[in-house]
C-alpha cells in the first residue's frame, strides 16, 4: 500500500512513560473475525509483517492529539499511539473509531477517562456538566478552589477540562492576567499561577495546544512567574526574550518548522524551569506534556533531515576555509544539538538519521575541523564524534579504512582523536577518558560486522596497528628508554595507564596483531619500565598488562618474556615493596600463583633458575615453595626418560590443535620461525643477561640486610 495518508508509525508507552518506536507501516481498518469486531491493523512497511492488531473497543476512550495522534489505553499499563504522516489519513481512521462508538468526528476524546468510585458516578448522573464561574477578576479565588478540589478526581478533572476546552476558558483567564500586572494586584496573580498549573495537571492535550500557541505561550509563562510560595516573582520572560537568542546559523526557510522549533524550546523550558518538581503523586499528572515535547521533537529532527539544501548549506560551510571562527562555531554547535535531539529517535530512526548526515559528508567534515586550532570547535566536534562512534562504529571504520588510501597517517580521523586525547590539558583528563573510549568501541572485535570470511575484524585491525598504533604508544614509548620513567607526574602517569589499559584490552581481544606488535616492538619491556613510578596506579597497569599476557599460557609470549628476563622489574617492584601488605604485594603474588597452579612449566623453570634466591624466604605464603616443588617434579620427570616420554605423548594429545580454527594470518604468524622473529625491529636483548647475578642481586642484598636487621 502506498497510500502516504495511511503511514503510520506505532508508539507504545513503556515504564519510564517514554514512548518507544514499534515501527512504521500502514494502517487500516476492517472486521477481525477472531476478535469479533471491527479492528486496527498495521503492517510494517519493511515486510508487511502484523505490527498491531486492536479491536476498536465500544468503550476504550479514544484521544485525537495536534492533528495527526491517535493515542489509547489497552490495559492498565499498556498506552498506544498512532502517528501519521498527513492529517487527512489520522482523519478518516478517527471517523472510523467515532463510527464504532456512535460517537461525533468533531470531538478529541471519544470517551470519559473514568475510574471513579460508585458515588461519583452516581453524582455524574445527577449532573452532566460542570459549570465554571463566569471568568471575572473577583472570581479568580473561586476558580482556584474549583480547579484544586478537581484534581484528585479522575471524573471532576475530566469535566474541568471538557468545560475549559469548550468555552474558550484560558483565553479569558489571560486576558485577566494583563489586567492583574497592570493593577499590581499580587493576589490575583498568585490566583492564576494556582490555576494555570492547575490546568498542566489535568494532562489534556487539547488544552496545551491552546497553552503553547504563539499568543498564548509567553503569557501562560508569565502566570507561572507569579508562584505564592516564593518571596519574589521569577523573570522567565525576560530570559526568553532577552538571554535566550534563537540563531540561525543556517536560515530555515519554512515558517512552521521554525515555530515548531521556538514552540519546543519554551515547552521544554516550561518543564525544566517553570514548573515546579512533580511530587510522586503528580508524576503522572505531567505524561502528556511529556509526550508533547517528545512528538515535537521527533518532527523538527524529521523535517530538518529532509530538507536537503539546509544539510547541505551546513556542510559546505562548515568545511569552507572562508568560513570566520564564530560563525563555524555556532555551525559546529547547531551540528551538536541536532545529533542531541536524535536522541530522542527511535533506533531505526536514529539509524536513518546518521544515514542521512554520512551521506553529507559529516565524517570529512569533522576531519577537517578537528585539524583546527579552535579548541572549543573541537570539543564539540569530539561531542558529535561521539555520537556517531556510539551509534554506528562500522560506518566510522569504513570511511577511516578509505580515507587512509589518499591521506598520510598524520591527519588521518583516527590519528586526530588519538592526538586530542594525548593532548589534553584538564587535569582530570575528563575529554581523554571519553576518547579512549571511542577508540576502544572502535577496535572491538564484538561490535564488528560478522561476514563469513570476517573481513571487517582483519581489515579494521590490520590498518590500526599499520597506521594508528604507533601514534598512540608514541608517549609510552617516549617515556621508557630509561631504568624509570623519564617524567614522571600525576597527568602523565594518568594518560599512560589510560594508554596502557586499552594496550590490555588489545591483548585479550586481538591475538595475533598485538602480539606481533609487542614482540617486535619490545612493548612489554618498555611497559615493565613502569613499575619503578612513584604513582602505585600506574605501577599496577603495567603488571595488569603483563599479568594478561601470562594469563594467555602462549608459548610464544612465554619465551619472548624469558629471553628480555622480564621478570626482572617485577621481582625488583616485589622486593622494593619490602614486607608491606598491600595491592602491589597480592598483585604479585597473584600472577606467581597463577604461574604455579597453572603449571606453565617453562616460566616456572625461568622462576626458579634466575630468580629462586630472592624469593626463597618468602615464607609467608607457600606459593614460591611451591613453584620451586613444581620445577623439581618437572627436573625429575626429565631426568627419567620413561616418565618424560609419556609427559609427552599426553601433552600432544592434549595440545592438538586444529589448523581450521586459525585465522589465515594467525596460522602463518605461528608458522614463523623463532628466529625470523628477531629480523628487523626485533627484541632488542636488554644488553647482557647473564648480568642478572649482579643487576638484580643487588637489591635482593639489600633486601637481605634489611631483613636481618630486623
Amino acid at each position: 500500500m502506498t497510500d502516504t495518508r495511511r503511514r503510520v508509525k506505532v508508539y507504545t508507552l513503556n515504564e519510564d512513560r517514554q514512548w518507544d518506536d514499534r515501527g512504521t507501516g500502514h494502517v487500516s481498518s476492517c472486521y477481525v473475525e477472531r476478535l469479533k469486531g471491527m479492528s486496527l491493523l498495521v503492517r510494517a512497511e519493511s515486510d508487511g509483517s502484523l505490527l498491531l492488531e486492536s479491536k476498536i473497543n465500544p468503550n476504550t476512550a479514544y484521544q485525537k492529539q495536534q492533528d495527526t495522534l491517535i493515542v489509547w489505553s489497552e490495559a492498565e499499563n499498556y498506552d498506544l499511539a498512532l502517528s501519521f504522516q498527513e492529517k487527512a489519513g489520522c482523519d478518516e481512521i478517527w471517523e472510523k473509531i467515532c463510527q464504532v462508538q456512535g460517537k461525533d468526528p468533531s470531538v478529541d476524546i471519544t470517551q470519559d477517562l473514568v475510574d471513579e468510585s460508585e458515588e461519583e458516578r452516581f453524582d455524574d448522573m445527577s449532573s452532566p456538566g460542570l459549570e465554571l464561574p463566569s471568568c471575572e477578576l473577583s472570581r479568580l479565588e473561586e476558580i482556584a478552589e474549583l480547579v484544586a478540589s478537581s484534581l484528585p478526581s479522575p471524573l471532576r478533572r475530566e469535566k474541568l477540562a471538557l468545560a475549559l476546552e469548550n468555552e474558550g476558558y484560558i483565553k479569558k483567564l489571560l486576558e485577566i492576567f494583563h489586567v492583574c500586572e497592570d493593577l499590581e494586584n499580587i493576589e490575583g496573580l498568585h490566583h492564576l499561577y494556582e490555576i494555570i498549573k492547575g490546568i498542566f495537571l489535568l494532562n489534556r492535550t487539547a488544552l496545551f495546544e491552546v497553552m503553547f500557541s504563539e499568543e498564548c505561550i509567553m503569557d501562560v509563562i508569565g502566570c507561572l512567574e507569579y508562584d505564592p510560595s516564593l518571596s519574589q516573582s521569577r523573570k522567565h520572560r525576560e530570559f526568553l526574550t532577552k538571554t535566550a537568542k534563537f540563531k540561525e546559523v543556517i536560515p530555515i526557510s519554512d515558517p512552521e518548522l521554525k515555530q515548531k522549533i521556538h514552540q519546543t524550546y519554551r515547552v521544554q523550558y516550561i518543564q525544566d524551569m517553570v514548573l515546579p518538581t512533580p511530587s510522586v503523586f503528580e508524576e503522572n499528572m505531567l505524561s502528556t506534556l511529556h509526550s508533547f515535547i517528545f512528538f515535537n521533537k521527533v518532527e523538527i529532527v524529521g523535517m530538518l533531515q529532509e530538507d536537503e539544501k539546509f544539510l547541505t548549506d551546513l556542510f559546505a560551510q562548515l568545511t569552507d576555509e572562508a568560513t570566520d571562527e564564530e560563525k563555524r562555531q555556532e555551525l559546529v554547535n547547531f551540528l551538536k544539538e541536532f545529533c542531541a535531539f536524535s536522541q530522542t529517535l527511535q533506533p531505526q530512526n536514529r539509524d536513518a538519521f546518521f544515514k542521512t548526515l554520512s551521506n553529507m559528508g559529516i565524517l570529512p567534515a569533522l576531519e577537517v575541523i578537528l585539524g583546527m586550532d579552535d579548541a572549543q570547535v573541537r570539543s564539540a566536534a569530539t561531542d558529535i564524534f561521539s555520537y556517531l562512534v556510539e551509534y554506528n562504529p562500522s560506518m566510522v571504520r569504513e570511511f577511516v579504512m578509505q580515507e587512509a588510501q589518499q591521506n598520510d597517517d598524520d591527519i588521518l580521523l583516527i590519528n586526530l582523536i588519538i592526538e586530542h586525547m594525548i593532548c589534553d590539558t584538564d587535569p582530570e583528563l575528563g575529554g581523554a577518558v571519553l576518547l579512549m573510549g571511542l577508540l576502544r568501541t572502535l577496535v572491538d572485535p564484538e561490535n564488528m560486522l560478522a561476514t563469513a570470511n570476517k573481513t571487517e575484524k582483519t581489515e579494521f585491525l590490520g590498518f590500526f596497528y599499520k597506521h594508528c598504533m604507533h601514534v598512540l604508544t608514541a608517549p609510552l614509548l617516549a617515556n621508557t628508554t630509561e631504568d624509570k620513567p623519564s617524567k614522571d607526574d600525576f597527568q602523565t602517569a594518568q594518560l599512560l595507564a589510560l594508554i596502557l589499559e586499552l594496550l590490555t584490552f588489545c591483548v585479550e581481544h586481538h591475538t595475533y596483531h598485538i602480539k606481533n606488535y609487542i614482540i617486535n616492538k619490545d612493548i612489554l619491556r618498555r611497559v615493565l619500565v613502569l613499575m619503578a613510578s612513584k604513582h602505585a596506579f600506574l605501577a599496577l597497569c603495567a603488571l595488569r598488562f603483563k599479568r594478561k599476557i601470562i594469563g594467555l599460557k602462549d608459548e610464544f609470549y612465554n619465551r619472548y618474556i624469558m629471553k628480555s628476563f622480564l621478570f626482572e622489574p617485577v621481582v625488583k617492584a616485589f622486593l622494593n615493596n619490602g614486607s608491606r601488605y598491600n595491592l602491589m604485594n597480592s598483585a604479585i603474588i597473584e600472577m606467581f600463583e597463577f604461574i604455579r597452579v597453572e603449571d606453565i612449566k617453562s616460566l616456572t623453570a625461568h622462576v626458579i633458575e634466575n630468580y629462586w634466591k630472592a624469593l626463597e624466604d618468602v615464607d609467608y605464603v607457600q606459593t614460591f615453595k611451591g613453584l620451586k616443588l613444581r620445577f623439581e617434579q618437572q627436573r625429575e620427570r626429565q631426568d627419567n626418560p620413561k616418565l618424560d616420554s609419556m609427559r609427552s605423548i599426553l601433552r600432544n594429545h592434549r595440545y592438538r590443535r586444529d589448523a581450521r580454527t586459525l585465522e589465515d594470518e594467525e596460522e602463518m604468524w605461528f608458522n614463523t620461525d623463532e628466529d625470523d622473529m628477531e629480523d628487523g625491529e626485533a627484541v632488542v636483548p636488554p644488553s647482557d643477561k647473564a648480568k642478572n647475578d649482579e643487576d638484580i642481586m643487588d637489591p635482593i642484598s639489600k633486601f637481605m640486610e634489611r631483613k636481618k636487621c630486623k
